[in-house]
């Protein structure tokens, strides 16, 4: 899509009760009301990566002048017939679906999973923290197609938490980045939890309800476990990775020590008979240990990754790091987009691992859009959980996250996720065995190329000097002699104009 258009999707604030929906007059011009649409949503579909869906919902008659007046209606003045005008591209990949039947066939996508035999509706839940916190947040995400929820972890702890407690790291369009927060676990006693479990059990008993716990010794662990089961729990989650925690030796103190991580396991199997799935900190070198551990206790899968200590940033004018509380801040959870790349780590070491391969792994970390959600699956990852996600733009992205999997497998004709699980999982290899003796080259789309130079100036002084630019046209052409194939240019450029060449065998002189 062209990079202008992405642009304003970008700008977009995804607004509550969209002036633009409220304004749409696509249809008018030809006096057909009828036609009238959700625009709101069809840029949302395209902000989270669904454009096929996006352009099933525009409809065939639309022109450029049907929308030119809904800019006027957008309160950052996107340019929204710009991007239905470029909508109309992604319309001729429907073509793809409507072979095998039109969206309808996606009704006979099966994106069900389960959870060591708890089944799943669909793979998305909502992680343990705020988002999962009382009845009235899960009872609206349910009705809106959310599988199930990690509760907000359960605990016998007296909660104080900081004020404020949320920090992030943005884009220029104001979007998160990497997100951190300081809270710790629900402020509601055991009895008001369980009591939402039952409550949420009567209403929604094809819901999977995760009770996420957290004790200080054998025996809060295994109290815990046995109050969550009687109160109609489906699964339980032993939460030995929060960073945040107040009170010594517990979250992810414990999920870097094995032992104590076995010690707590085993505590909490004594208190149910529920699947267990131990909630693994990233907070150290390497996660299976713990998570093995976790298995000889009685695990019967790994969820995985919780928040990274961190630091976002500094306030340069008070000199305090953020967020600031009355003078200080402290370490806290990163989350978002950004630590996707580490939970993926994280998930594809445990999914191959022969101590841990067959047991169940919830992943999570980063997961916005289907795209996200894919990759951990196809990693190893039989069920995926969201927080920050949600906190950024509300339950809503569950539209966009069941339906862009369903397309994807449609097109490429999987019936079942089960099919998907681990499928990407031998591509990942040890380094010395990585194939070091052919290349590919950059091929520069002199049409699409702006002359801005930016990979001219990446490669002379980032890469190997391959790139030669002209003054006199503003152009760029590749030196092959000089070439290593690291597609540098490409990463760099900002209008996607440069592509890769056919794989080819390294000769001496390059």
């Amino acid at each position: 899509m062209d990079y202008r258009i992405k642009s304003e999707i970008a700008k977009c604030s995804l607004c509550h009760d969209a002036p633009c929906s409220k304004s749409c007059g696509i249809g008018e011009s030809s006096k057909d009301y009828t036609k009238k649409i959700d625009i709101a949503r069809i840029i949302r579909a395209m902000y989270f990566d669904n454009a096929i869906l996006a352009a099933s919902l525009l409809p065939d008659g639309y022109s450029e002048r049907d929308s030119r007046e809904l800019i006027y209606s957008c309160p950052r003045k996107v340019d929204i017939p710009l991007i239905l005008k470029g909508l109309q591209d992604e319309k001729r990949k429907i073509e793809t679906l409507e072979e095998i039947g039109g969206l309808k066939a996606l009704d006979n996508i099966d994106i069900s999973t389960d959870i060591c035999g708890v089944k799943l509706e669909n793979p998305f839940l909502l992680s343990s923290s705020v988002v999962a916190s009382n009845y009235e947040m899960c009872e609206r995400a349910f009705e809106m197609g959310w599988a199930g929820a990690a509760f907000k972890t359960i605990c016998m702890m007296d909660i104080h938490e900081a004020s404020p407690r949320f920090s992030a790291v943005k884009t220029a369009t104001g979007k998160f980045y990497g997100f951190k927060n300081i809270e710790q676990l629900s402020d509601h006693s055991v009895e008001e939890n369980m009591e939402v479990f039952k409550k949420l059990k009567e209403k929604f008993p094809d819901k999977v309800i995760i009770a996420s716990i957290m004790g200080r010794d054998e025996e809060e662990w295994e109290y815990l476990a046995r109050r969550c089961t009687d109160a109609g729990a489906d699964v339980i989650e032993c939460n030995f990775s929060c960073p945040n925690m107040e009170a010594r030796g517990t979250g992810s103190d414990v999920g870097q020590d094995p032992d104590t991580v076995e010690r707590y396991t085993r505590a909490t199997r004594r208190g149910t008979h529920l699947p267990i799935l131990a909630k693994m900190t990233p907070n150290i070198t390497d996660m299976r240990v713990p998570a093995i551990a976790a298995i000889r206790g009685g695990a019967n899968g790994i969820a995985a990754i919780n928040t990274i200590k961190s630091i976002t940033g500094v306030n340069i004018d008070t000199l305090v790091a953020l967020p600031a509380v009355h003078g200080s801040s402290m370490l806290g959870g990163y989350s978002g987009v950004a630590v996707k790349p580490i939970a993926l780590r994280f998930i594809s070491e445990m999914a191959t691992c022969p101590e841990i391969k067959g047991h169940h792994i919830s992943g999570m970390g980063g997961i916005e859009t289907w795209r996200d959600g894919l990759e951990f699956i196809l990693l190893g990852a039989g069920s995926l959980q969201v927080t920050t996600a949600v906190m950024e733009y509300g339950y809503r992205i569950i539209d966009d996250l069941i339906s862009g999997l369903k397309i994807y497998m449609a097109q490429r004709g999987y019936t079942s996720v089960s099919q998907l699980i681990g499928a990407a999982t031998d591509s990942i290899k040890e380094n010395d065995e990585v194939e070091r003796d052919t290349i590919v080259f950059p091929i520069i789309d002199q049409d699409k190329c702006i002359g801005c130079g930016r990979c001219y100036i990446s490669c002379r002084d980032g890469g190997h000097q391959a790139l030669v630019y002209s003054e006199e046209n503003r152009s760029v052409r590749l030196n092959g002699g000089k070439c290593v194939g690291c597609q540098l240019c490409s990463l760099v450029c900002p209008v996607g104009a440069i592509s890769q060449s056919k794989r080819v065998v390294r000769t001496k002189n390059i």
